[in-house]
């Protein structure tokens, strides 16, 4: 029996972690929770799996949560300090990461300082603070395996061939709601129409930097972190058809691609039992009927993002910080009306071109890089919006 903890669990990855874990009540106990803010969910999650330990990171919340918290009889933690003490419990064997953004960094941190599995679906972890989670992951003995679809198809391929052999790593993209859409009409991209993602249910952040293609440059700032990889070996295709997940490109010209309907419980139960597999009653790819699959290179001139996720990866230290912080800036504003679609690219602009690069030898130096780059962002919103 491995002690599972879930942080982010009311959003779309914490909950289809815990459908996985229902199904394994033999193996899988759910020993903690974290919300942000949303209670109700918590209430009703406590209610069926009955945690040992909750976090809510939102402290006025958590403050509004207490007394259900009693009730129910489980130990109540708050704000960062209570995700890594969650995250690093001696009784959790597994923390799936699932917090959204830069807040998830401390939590990857914790666990990994503590040896713990972790099942790693908050990407800025490897974005702000790649260098450091290696450095914990090496020192403690901690395992990290990618919840991404995209990471964990990389992940798994790997296992075909020997790292020295790998020639490069393919990334998919499905493209977003706007691959065929004409950049002359970019500015003018509603909030609703950018929300509409083609493929994927997710929450709002990520479903905005699938639409402009910064989930893409995120992920290849990761993939450098979690495959040692140089960025030049990266390279990111787009494939409407979300069938394949991600590629291993290998030197005898071999590539390797995993395969499968676009169900985020696939690689979420993958990182939970790996190295082993389970039996996942999910749809099959029906090879009985006739289907394509196509590849084709991204428009860099209509979707910037790739361009200046190498810039951030060229600017090394923290400059992958501030290229998240920024991101997280514009995408908020966007969502809030407050800059339009095109000025999202511009923001991260800014703040890559107009905040200093410091070492990255530290969290406090990642935070503090992270701050000055929402400054900068900001400072840009701002500008716009007056």
């Amino acid at each position: 029996m491995k002690n599972l903890v879930v942080l982010g669990s009311s959003g779309s990855i914490g909950k289809n972690a815990l459908w996985v874990a229902k199904r394994f009540p033999e193996e899988l106990n759910i020993f903690g929770l974290s919300v942000h803010s949303n209670i109700s969910e918590l209430a009703e999650q406590i209610k069926i799996y009955k945690p040992k330990i909750v976090c809510v990171s939102d402290s006025p919340s958590a403050n509004e949560f207490a007394s259900q918290a009693r009730e129910f009889g489980v130990r109540l933690l708050s704000g960062g300090d209570g995700l890594e003490e969650l995250a690093s419990h001696p009784d959790a064997n597994i923390v799936l990461n699932a917090v959204v953004g830069f807040a998830g960094l401390r939590a990857t941190l914790a666990a990994a300082s503590a040896g713990k599995r972790i099942a790693l679906a908050n990407k800025e972890s490897m974005v702000a603070g790649g260098l450091l989670v290696n450095r914990a992951v090496q020192d403690s003995y901690a395992q990290l395996v990618p919840v991404d679809s995209e990471h964990s198809a990389i992940f798994q391929c790997l296992q075909a061939g020997l790292k020295d052999n790998v020639k490069r790593l393919i990334l998919t993209s499905s493209g977003g709601p706007f691959r065929e859409y004409p950049k002359e009409k970019f500015a003018s991209i509603t909030v609703e129409q950018a929300l509409n993602h083609p493929t994927w249910k997710m929450g709002p952040k990520i479903t905005i930097d699938s639409a402009t293609l910064m989930n893409k440059g995120l992920e290849i700032i990761e993939a450098v972190y979690l495959f040692d990889m140089p960025p030049e070996n990266i390279k990111v295709v787009i494939h409407p058809q979300s069938i394949v997940h991600s590629m291993v490109e290998f030197i005898d010209g071999s590539v390797i691609a995993q395969m499968s309907r676009p169900d985020m419980r696939i690689p979420i139960q993958y990182a939970l039992f790996y190295p082993e597999r389970r039996h996942l009653d999910v749809a099959d790819i029906s090879f009985d009927q006739k289907f394509s699959l196509d590849f084709y290179d991204p428009d860099e001139t209509k979707f910037p993002s790739l361009r200046l996720a190498r810039e951030a990866i060229k600017g090394g230290e923290t400059a992958p910080a501030i290229f998240n912080a920024a991101n997280e800036v514009a995408v908020d504003a966007f969502l809030s009306h407050r800059i339009n679609f095109l000025e999202i690219f511009e923001a991260v602009e800014c703040a890559l071109n107009q905040t200093k690069i410091i070492s990255a030898d530290s969290v406090e130096n990642v935070i503090i890089a992270d701050k000055a780059g929402r400054e900068v962002a900001q400072r840009f919103v701002v500008s716009r919006s007056v």
